[in-house]
């Protein structure tokens, strides 16, 4: 009489895994250091993808005789931001230019990656800007731009 129950013996063998061998491929092929530095490369873009975002934050405050605009900008340099004025527009642009190197003898790898990042806002005043006028100053990663308000010349009606 046979049975349709396994016997002892194959009880000891490991169950089949279908997509082992795929599975194995799989982790072979990302862990090659061509692949796994390009991923590497893709995780690091994606961490830091710009690191001033698409802007960043600018206040402007009006005051009986100025208007006070403050740009919050950490990590940034003096020499990285750039103001211009043009009749009654502000810019402030923020440009980071880096060349990194990086140098292994043991296995013969070198990389240089140079990186350049803009940024740029743009203020509108409702008046033309005097630029002869205009203080700016930036302690501790905040830039403020101090603009004195222009007097209309009032006209009598007759």
């Amino acid at each position: 009489m046979s049975s349709n129950l396994p016997s002892d013996k194959n009880n000891s063998k490991k169950p089949m895994d279908p997509f082992g061998d795929l599975r194995k491929a799989m982790n072979e092929f990302f862990n090659e250091k061509p692949i796994r530095g390009f991923l590497q490369s893709i995780d690091d873009f994606f961490k830091t993808p710009f690191p001033f975002e698409a802007g960043f934050h600018v206040d402007t405050v009006e005051t009986g005789n100025e208007y006070i605009i403050t740009a919050e900008l950490p990590g940034i340099k003096r020499e990285q931001i750039h103001l211009n004025i043009t009749g009654n527009y502000l810019t402030i642009s923020v440009e980071n230019n880096e060349l990194e190197t990086a140098e292994d003898t043991n296995n013969h790898i070198y990389r240089r990656k140079y990186v350049s990042q803009q940024s740029s806002r743009t203020i509108s005043l409702p008046h033309a800007i005097n630029e002869k006028m205009i203080k700016a100053s930036y302690r501790d990663g905040l830039l403020q731009v101090r603009v004195p308000r222009e007097k209309g010349k009032i006209i009598e009606i007759d």
